[in-house]
């Protein structure tokens, strides 16, 4: 159990641009910052970060929180996990408290295979750098492969020993499980008995983007043909190949750095990048591009290079997972390394300001790129050319900018020397066909595709009595401004104003009138501060934006955050502007005489109905009574506090 005041210290300290600077490009609108949501996919940034107060809200899918949510969410962590894993980014020592052996086992699975994983990296390394085997035969792959020490570390190799069972059974010695060792994929279970996947293989461990191990690729050192060059863990609960880009960890600050990101085919591309200076580099691992991959880099930069070893064949191939990218509105370049080099051998051979300059010089836009490629292949042949022109105006209509769209009809007329307009025609064809095939005729035909939905702000009831609504608003006003001071006079008489908290003020105001909440969350909420007051601890509003409860800081985030906010060049060249917080006296007394007009509207409901069902003239006479009393206050609240007259 991590205590409370760490706890505290965690939030404290954790900056909400930089947890979320880790993941995503955020570019400063006014006093917030805006990029595109993690969460789902978007063109249009609607993703907000608020560094004021300390949280974020997508206002495309409804993804809201704090530091602690956002780790929880984009990297599925739980509570106590990302707690952790703030404390590590920002150096906060975390002494646990003991645990129980109940609270022990319910340690998740997930943490279990981390945990798993990141024994089995510290062994293979160890095995790399400390055993007889791994020096001669690991170590000296790698310095063959010119790889210095400091690139074994930084990546944490390691070397896996022949024997088919050495990692199985030392985990097994050291208490990991049989289950996990199998379900991470270090182990095969045949037959009852535990196998090494990897056994006789240097490893690259693969990290995910908070650096947590999540995977391993092996490479075979022998000659034998009977197994394969490259392993790697199969799909588990933390690794999934097509959302994984080998070295996006090492690669993220530079690339939100460079604004670019270079894109190679292997694990010793990416390292022999870095090794040459070059860290705005992923690996897509021999895999073809996926949509989580492109997203991944999205959250990063718009603009992304592909460096290819010079093969046709393999170029062409990859076509379709570019065609992707370019439909994600992102810029496109590929990069043709010399016949017989790839961007490992080339980093070897070349001093990195030459490797640097090579890519700057050789980097040609996708489509170009495309088209003078397939239009090298048509050989004068009018049928393949004609099926070339199809080929790039399919490309041009995924790009999402009509300008961009313009541009390149344009530059593609002159490289195939075909007229603008013939290109522009076919290029509308496609666009209306597309165009028909959304429309909402057909769109309500296609089946509906269930989303995994945001957790949501509690339904508002739709009883016209209902006082949720401005129970809301007396939460949003405890959460704002529960520790700011207005000036009150305590009685009607009293001629001087006295400072008053404002949540002391609507805690005794709602309580002295025996008020009570219908949202249970809402009342939780109201319940804090009510402790608080009684306790002189008024809670901080950062003590429901992280609390435990999902649906407290869901609701507090929702409640606190808005997309507005007053610009800084106003205040900077002293212009007053009428804000709530300037008037701020007012607006707590309307919102407590709304929500006990509405409260007394809801009870003059109930009693004119209990009046209707009297059985007896005596009880009807106390109904009426009740009712008259609750009308008279009611108008006097409408009149006083709301400046409007009831006439029902």
């Amino acid at each position: 159990m991590i205590p409370r005041d760490t706890i505290d210290t965690i939030i404290q300290t954790a900056r909400i641009e930089e947890v979320v600077g880790d993941y995503v490009t955020l570019r400063r609108r006014g006093v917030n910052q805006l990029g595109l949501c993690p969460f789902h996919n978007e063109k249009t940034p609607s993703f907000t970060v608020s560094p004021a107060k300390g949280i974020y809200k997508c206002f495309g899918c409804g993804k809201a929180g704090n530091s602690v949510n956002f780790i929880m969410e984009h990297e599925h962590y739980s509570y106590p996990e990302a707690l952790k894993y703030l404390a590590r980014k920002y150096n906060i020592e975390i002494e646990e408290e003991e645990q129980t052996p109940e609270q022990l086992q319910e340690l998740n699975e997930k943490e279990s295979l981390y945990n798993l994983n990141l024994f089995a990296q510290q062994y293979f390394s160890k095995r790399l750098l400390e055993s007889e085997e791994g020096k001669a035969i690991g170590l000296s792959y790698f310095k063959e492969r010119g790889m210095r020490e400091d690139m074994v570390t930084r990546f944490q190799l390691g070397f896996s020993p022949g024997k088919w069972n050495a990692f199985s059974e030392h985990a097994i010695q050291q208490g990991y499980k049989k289950e996990f060792l199998v379900k991470t994929g270090l182990s095969i279970e045949k037959e009852n008995r535990l196998y090494d996947r990897f056994h006789g293989r240097v490893m690259f461990p693969i990290h995910g983007p908070s650096g947590r191990v999540i995977g391993f690729g092996g490479r075979i050192l022998g000659g034998d043909k009977t197994q394969a060059k490259y392993v790697n863990s199969p799909e588990s609960e933390i690794y999934n190949k097509s959302k994984t880009l080998y070295g996006i960890y090492f690669a993220k600050n530079a690339i939100i750095s460079k604004n670019s990101c270079l894109l190679v085919e292997g694990y010793t591309d990416v390292i022999s990048m870095h090794q040459a200076g070059i860290e705005n580099v992923v690996a897509s691992s021999g895999t073809s591009l996926t949509h989580e991959q492109v997203r991944m880099i999205q959250r990063y930069t718009s603009n992304i290079s592909i460096l290819y070893d010079g093969d046709p064949a393999g170029i062409k191939a990859s076509f379709r997972g570019i065609d992707m990218i370019v439909e994600q509105g992102m810029n496109v370049k590929i990069v043709l390394f010399p016949d017989g080099e790839d961007p490992d051998s080339y980093a070897r051979k070349h001093h990195p300001s030459e490797v640097e300059s090579f890519i700057a010089a050789n980097s040609v836009n996708f489509i170009l790129f495309k088209t003078r490629l397939l239009l090298a292949e048509t050989q004068n042949d009018p049928i393949k050319k004609a099926a070339l022109i199809k080929e790039i105006v399919n490309t041009i209509a995924l790009i999402p900018d009509g300008i961009s769209r313009s541009l390149y009809v344009k530059e593609c007329s002159g490289l195939m020397n075909i007229p603008e307009q013939a290109l522009m025609t076919e290029l509308n064809k496609i666009l209306r066909a597309r165009f028909k095939k959304s429309s909402p005729e057909q769109a309500g035909e296609m089946e509906a595709i269930p989303t995994e939905q945001p957790v949501s702000e509690p339904q508002i009831n739709l009883d016209p009595d209902s006082a949720e609504f401005q129970e809301k608003e007396i939460i949003r006003m405890l959460l704002l401004y529960g520790q700011e001071v207005i000036q009150i006079k305590l009685n009607p008489s009293d001629e001087e104003e006295v400072p008053v908290g404002v949540a002391d003020y609507v805690v005794h105001d709602i309580t002295h009138d025996e008020m009570t909440f219908e949202n249970t969350l809402f009342k939780s909420i109201f319940d804090e501060y009510v402790r608080g007051v009684e306790n002189d601890s008024i809670p901080d509003r950062t003590a429901f934006l992280s609390h435990q409860n999902q649906e407290i800081s869901f609701l507090a985030v929702n409640l606190v955050f808005t997309p507005y906010e007053l610009s800084e060049n106003w205040l900077k060249n002293n212009i007053m502007v009428t804000t709530e917080e300037t008037r701020l006296q007012m607006h707590v007394m309307l919102a407590l005489h709304a929500f006990k007009a509405r409260k007394l509207d809801k009870m003059m409901t109930e009693t004119r109905k209990k009046l209707s069902d009297a059985a007896t003239p005596e009880e009807q006479s106390v109904l009426m009574k009740t009712f008259q009393e609750l009308k008279k206050q009611s108008i006097q609240i409408n009149k006083d506090g709301l400046g409007r007259i009831i006439t029902r």
